[in-house]
């Protein structure tokens, strides 16, 4: 959660986020040290039957798990691209399910499990936060 709490700051309105790393890699938690770190105070959890989570900080994220979503073709149904391009910050868990729709300037972490409890992030895009 840490690391999170350390992206959070560079937040912006229209921040994107794309999230990777296999089942029980920590992108929830990450997500909640990022939700921490926006001032929210409301317990996040993984939308994986909902999809979608909003919450409300120092601005709005939303908490997107593509996870059941059979690709780009769901996600626009679902009007996915409204929570990229708008006021918020958009976090996406297994956000390779929909390649396509995440923009070139995204950042991008990938979470790979290293030991019981460590994990390796490796960022990119977070200098376009700026």
């Amino acid at each position: 959660m840490a690391a999170g709490e350390r992206i959070a700051p560079l937040l912006r309105p229209g921040s994107i986020i794309a999230l990777r790393g296999g089942l029980g890699a920590g992108k929830t938690c990450l997500v909640k040290g990022i939700a921490r770190g926006l001032g929210i105070d409301e317990e996040v959890t993984s939308p994986t039957y909902t999809i979608v989570s909003e919450y409300r900080g120092r601005l709005p994220l939303y908490h997107i798990d593509a996870y059941r979503l059979n690709g780009d073709g769901d996600f626009l149904a679902m009007g996915g691209e409204e929570y990229l391009y708008g006021d918020g910050a958009a976090l996406i868990e297994w956000s390779d399910r929909i390649a396509g729709s995440i923009p070139p300037d995204a950042v991008v972490i990938d979470i790979e499990i290293t030991g019981e409890n460590r994990r390796t992030l490796r960022i990119r895009g977070l200098e376009g936060l700026k």
